[in-house]
């Protein structure tokens, strides 16, 4: 269901994406879906995201962990964060059932790439012009991804909780 302004309708001031959400908003069905763009919205945040990856150099030890062609990348995430966000949850349709930690589990994920993935996320979430609204909820909810890391008592690479 597509969220409108009776504004709108009426010919009023339209209002921004951002006016019309609210933090409490999103969560509820696709608020946040929507208040990303929709596929396409995301799909620009993800590739922003992978462009940036290929550009950093604090990111290139989380890009030798992905293949040269970030094709198929691009699409698990995309459809990975439509369906997190409320949008369509097309990604088991397309890949199986995801579970984070064991489809990582195999890369040695230092603090140092966790906070580089967290941080390219971040900046290319305010750079795809998602509504800060939706920035600060995508950022606590990647907060609490970093709070539920720990690190491994013998080991550099850190596990999921």
């Amino acid at each position: 269901m597509r969220m409108t302004n009776v504004a709108d309708q009426c010919g009023g001031p339209r209002r921004t994406r951002e006016q019309q959400m609210t933090t409490s908003q999103y969560g509820v069905e696709d608020a946040s879906f929507q208040a990303a763009g929709g596929e396409a919205g995301i799909l620009k945040l993800v590739e922003a995201f992978y462009r940036h990856m290929d550009q950093r150099s604090d990111a290139r030890v989380i890009r030798a962990m992905h293949p040269d062609d970030l094709t198929m990348s691009i699409d698990k995430l995309t459809l990975f964060l439509c369906g997190w966000t409320g949008g369509p949850r097309r990604y088991g349709e397309k890949y199986g059932p995801i579970a984070i930690p064991p489809a990582h589990a195999h890369l040695p994920i230092t603090k140092v790439e966790k906070d580089a993935w967290l941080a390219l996320y971040a900046g290319c979430s305010a750079r795809a012009g998602l509504p800060a609204s939706l920035q600060n909820l995508f950022a606590h909810a990647t907060d609490g991804a970093r709070q539920s890391y720990r690190a491994s008592a013998t080991e550099s690479t850190v596990t999921l909780m």
